[in-house]
Parts: structure tokens; C-alpha cells; sequence
């Protein structure tokens, strides 16, 4: 990686950094503090799937691209729409996400099984009917196969594009085996383990997706409503990216184009503020 041009005592600027991307992740007025990396964590160290849940920004990319195609499964939107305050709370919502990846990737084993049964706990509440008359859980196998299938891509993907592009084939197809290891934990079924499996997978559930009314509207929240609700610079430069890596079905149901030349500054953003997160971090863990 080039060197940053950082104004300041680099020590003051990397300290800074890390404060504002673990308060990110932390919500401090419940007492939550940053997972502490374990040698008995359920995934070896340096392993795939820890080194690139690690890289922060490809993480915030990949998890925006997750939850656009998560909302193309009509029975993960339902229970989205029916059971979560997402719309008054995405941050909450993502830094809950992001707090259960980070246990179940780097804490302690004992951790990681008590995170999952906690989200076991959870999906067993949430059922309903869909508008066509269909009744959903969030325990269904399937369902839980595309959220984890979303999710899984969507932060390869991220981590291809804006972490180490030349990550070694074998490499990739072990981040599909690891993280296949929680999703099992969680109840999904069926699951890939490999590149192959993940692309055929998302094959075989297109006919399942459906580019709804209601899946475009909360695409929409995600990429604009929530934009103007924050400081729009971060969130709009992450939004843009995480559409560029959208495969272009997804695009199409959604009502979404592909970022054009004229995207190419929140592309470069992306990039930098990846840089520079991992220099901060350097050594940090």
C-alpha cells in the first residue's frame, strides 16, 4: 500500500482514527467496547474469513451490497418490515450486525456459540404473513440461506475490490468454507462452501427474488434517506460503491444504475478511506 500523506504526529492521527471507527461500532452509552481478538476464537488467526471481516471499509461496503440484495427475498423483507425499527435505527441496526460478525469471527469460542443463540432466540419470534397471503419465519432454512448467501458475496466482493484484489482463489473458496460454519450454527441451509457453490446457489434463487414496490422503496431509504439524515459525504460515497459491486440483476429489480464516470470521485473515496483506515489499525491487533 502507498503511504498517506497525513498531516499531524502520525501516532495522534492513527489514535484518532481507530476512536472514530471503534465508536462506529460501539455504542458507548451501553457499555459496549471493541472484541478483543482471541487465539480461540471458532476461525484460526490470519485465516480467510478473519482477515477479511478485518478490513473495515470493505466490511461497510459489503454490507450495504448485503442488505440491497437481502430485500430481493420477499419473506427477508417481510420480516424486515414487520420486526424491525430499521428505518429510525440503520445505524443501530448495522452496528448490531457488525458487533455479531466481529464476535462470531475473532471472540472466544464460548462468545461466538452465546452470540448465536441469541439470534436463534430472536428469529424464533419473527413470523407473520406476507401481503399474498404467505406466512414467513425467520427460521426457515432457505430464507436464512439467502440472507447468509447476500451476505457473503456481497463482503468477498467488497474486500476483492477495495482490500487485496490479488487474494488467492483457495483463499477465496475458504472464506466460503469458515463462513459457512456460523450460517449452519444459525440454521440456513443450503450452504456454500466454495466459489463455485456460492455462484450456483445465487443462480438457482433468482426465481425467489422479486424487485417489489416495497423492495425499491427501502433501497431507496438506504441509499438516499438515510444519506440525508447523516452527514452525507461518507454514506454517499460508500452507497455509491456498494451499487457499482451490485451484480446487475439486482441493479435491474431494484430500479438502480450502475455508477457511471461520474461516480469515479466516491470510488477513489472509497479507496482512500480504506487505505487509511488499515494504517491506522496497523498494529492494532
Amino acid at each position: 500500500m502507498a503511504a498517506l500523506n497525513i498531516p499531524g504526529p502520525a501516532s495522534a492521527v492513527r489514535g484518532l482514527l481507530v476512536r472514530q471507527v471503534r465508536g462506529v461500532f460501539n455504542d458507548r452509552e451501553k457499555g459496549e467496547t471493541p472484541v478483543v481478538p482471541s487465539n480461540e476464537a471458532l476461525f484460526e488467526v490470519d485465516s480467510p474469513i478473519r482477515m477479511v471481516h478485518a478490513d473495515v471499509v470493505a466490511m461497510m461496503v459489503g454490507g450495504m451490497r448485503a442488505l440491497l440484495l437481502q430485500m430481493l427475498h420477499p419473506a427477508a423483507l417481510q420480516g424486515v418490515l414487520d420486526h424491525s425499527d430499521f428505518r429510525e435505527d440503520v445505524q443501530g441496526r448495522l452496528r448490531r450486525t457488525a458487533r455479531f460478525i466481529a464476535l462470531t469471527t475473532y471472540g472466544h469460542r464460548d462468545e461466538a456459540r452465546k452470540a448465536i443463540d441469541r439470534v436463534n432466540a430472536i428469529h424464533a419470534r419473527v413470523t407473520g404473513t406476507m401481503p399474498d397471503g404467505r406466512t414467513y419465519s425467520a427460521t426457515e432454512p432457505r430464507v436464512l440461506a439467502w440472507v447468509h448467501l447476500a451476505e457473503a458475496t456481497s463482503f468477498l466482493e467488497a474486500y476483492l475490490a477495495y482490500g487485496d484484489p490479488g487474494m488467492p482463489p483457495a483463499a477465496q473458496d475458504r472464506y466460503f468454507e469458515q463462513s459457512a460454519v456460523v450460517a449452519e450454527m444459525l440454521g440456513a441451509s443450503p450452504l456454500p462452501r466454495n466459489r463455485l457453490e456460492a455462484q450456483s446457489l445465487m443462480a438457482d434463487m433468482r426465481g425467489e427474488l422479486e424487485g417489489s414496490l416495497a423492495a425499491r422503496e427501502v433501497a431507496s431509504f438506504l441509499l438516499n434517506g438515510e444519506r440525508e439524515r447523516r452527514s452525507g459525504a461518507v454514506a454517499r460515497t460508500l452507497a455509491v460503491a456498494a451499487v457499482d459491486l451490485l451484480p446487475p440483476f439486482a441493479r435491474i429489480l431494484l430500479g438502480l444504475k450502475r455508477p457511471g464516470a461520474s461516480a469515479w470521485p466516491q470510488m477513489i473515496g472509497t479507496r482512500a478511506m480504506a487505505e487509511a483506515v488499515r494504517w491506522a489499525f496497523a498494529g492494532t491487533r
